[in-house]
């Protein structure tokens, strides 16, 4: 039996065409992005320390896994 490799050209850079060819989906960094401004926003806006505002900003970075565990605790997953 004849092992075959098969290389992965990880340098690609995505274009539209690359897009075409794969179908690549790049909406999930936007919403990460605009999740992270609007909760940056609002744990900022509520903080009444300057310790508060950088533990909101800390917060923020991590939402999606709070948001998925919460998810799957409520579906008792």
């Amino acid at each position: 039996m004849r092992s075959e490799k098969k290389e992965v050209n990880m340098n690609i850079e995505c274009k539209d065409e690359c897009c075409k060819k794969c179908k690549c989906n790049h909406c999930g960094g936007a919403f990460y992005g605009l999740g992270f401004v609007g909760s940056a926003i609002y744990y900022i806006s509520t903080a009444s320390t300057f310790g508060m505002g950088v533990l909101g900003i800390l917060k923020s970075i991590i939402w999606p896994a709070v948001l998925v565990f919460e998810l799957f605790r409520y579906l008792n997953l």
